[in-house]
């Protein structure tokens, strides 16, 4: 099950910091996911304060 940002990202950056693979990056308007690397563990969205990364 991959995980998404939403455009409730506000970019703080938080989920980024947390990702043990680097799968979390900087994107145009909010951060992204790069699903490939991503390990599913979860610890971006429970990092989250918006609320905006969810298990798709």
């Amino acid at each position: 099950m991959a995980y998404v940002i939403s455009d409730e990202c506000i970019s703080c950056g938080a989920c980024a910091g947390e990702c043990p693979t680097g799968a979390i990056t900087e994107g145009d308007v909010t951060y992204v996911i790069d699903a490939d690397t991503c390990i599913e563990c979860g610890a971006c969205e429970a990092t989250c304060p918006t609320g905006a990364i969810k298990a798709e």
